[in-house]
């Protein structure tokens, strides 16, 4: 098909994107500085023409990846989805990829809409540094006691004040988050922590993973996570966040398990 400019259609598309995040300052457009979000929109440009703003369900930090991302905009073409799957694919560079393309409501928020959010991190826990997984994942040398970080995540779980374990905030911003799950495992050499949440503050996985990391080196007590979010310890001391290449976006979560799609 065709696009048309003709302002009598008005359609709102969806997006499930796929991205490495390596050579990208976030997902979120940036001003002189290279992002997931202006690719795609000067892909969508390209096939379109039209200049067109896209929203997204999730912020991602420079550096992390996601397997699956939502995002959504408005547009007057009329290309099938399929078309827009293949074409935008075509604009892209190698390191975005379209999973799945929808035509949905016009009513439809990707990030208001969502229920949840699940992120990975990988961990390559052994004495030699990885090869193949270097920029996805972080190496910790010394064995990882995951029983030991899966007790401490358990404290995570529910409604808490989480600005202790996040970044600085925007002014006017809540820090109440609730945190569905925390799961750590082992799988042969790595160490896999998922976590799914409402939502996540600035940072807040990735410093949270980093205390897990130290409780699971013997260096802090268990018991610090479940008193930063109790209010018992007022503030995160000693405890970097961990790099942002073992951070993966894995899905986004919606009442009807995608995007409602138009009748």
């Amino acid at each position: 098909m065709q696009d048309s400019h003709d302002g009598l259609c008005n359609r709102r598309i969806a997006l499930e994107l796929e991205y490495e995040g390596t050579d990208y300052s976030g997902f979120q457009w940036q001003l002189n500085a290279p992002s997931v979000q202006s690719e795609v929109e000067r892909a969508i440009k390209e096939l379109t023409g039209e200049g067109i703003r896209i929203r997204g369900a999730s912020r991602t930090d420079a550096g992390a990846h996601a397997k699956g991302q939502m995002v959504d905009f408005l547009t007057h073409a009329l290309y099938t989805t399929e078309t827009f799957l293949k074409a935008l694919n075509w604009h892209l560079p190698p390191t975005i990829r379209v999973r799945e393309v929808w035509q949905t409501t016009p009513d439809f928020h990707s990030r208001k809409d969502a229920l949840s959010r699940v992120y990975r991190y990988t961990v390559v826990n052994r004495q030699s540094a990885p090869a193949m997984l270097r920029g996805f994942s972080h190496w910790v040398r010394e064995p990882l006691d995951v029983d030991r970080m899966r007790e401490a995540a358990g404290s995570l779980v529910g409604v808490h004040d989480f600005s202790a374990l996040a970044g600085p905030l925007p002014p006017d911003t809540s820090s109440i988050r609730t945190v569905y799950r925390w799961d750590i495992r082992r799988e042969d050499e790595m160490v896999l922590i998922e976590c799914e949440a409402n939502g996540f503050l600035r940072h807040q996985i990735r410093r949270t993973n980093g205390l897990l990391m130290q409780i699971g080196l013997g260096r802090m007590n268990q018991d610090v996570i479940r008193g930063i979010v109790e209010g018992e310890i007022p503030a995160l001391l000693n405890c970097t966040a961990v790099p942002a290449k073992g951070l993966c976006l894995m899905k986004v979560n919606y009442p009807d398990r995608s995007p409602k799609v138009e009748e």
